[in-house]
């Protein structure tokens, strides 16, 4: 597997996003990254929700 394949811990991917030079890309190239981050933000926000919900159902089932 090469080191690129690797999983990064998701700082280290916003830190990365954050260093980038935005002088290069257009108006059109900013709006599809805003959707895009805005695409990975609301998937993110699911996770947590399922995860949530499963806490406080597991939480529920053995509070008995």
């Amino acid at each position: 597997m090469e080191a690129d394949d690797l999983p990064r811990r998701a700082r280290d991917l916003v830190a990365e996003l954050a260093r980038q030079d935005l002088d290069p890309l257009s108006v059109d190239e900013l709006h599809a990254r805003i959707a895009g981050l805005e695409t990975e933000i609301s998937r993110v926000r699911q996770r947590i929700e399922r995860a949530v919900n499963h806490r406080s159902s597991a939480d529920a089932l053995f509070k008995s």
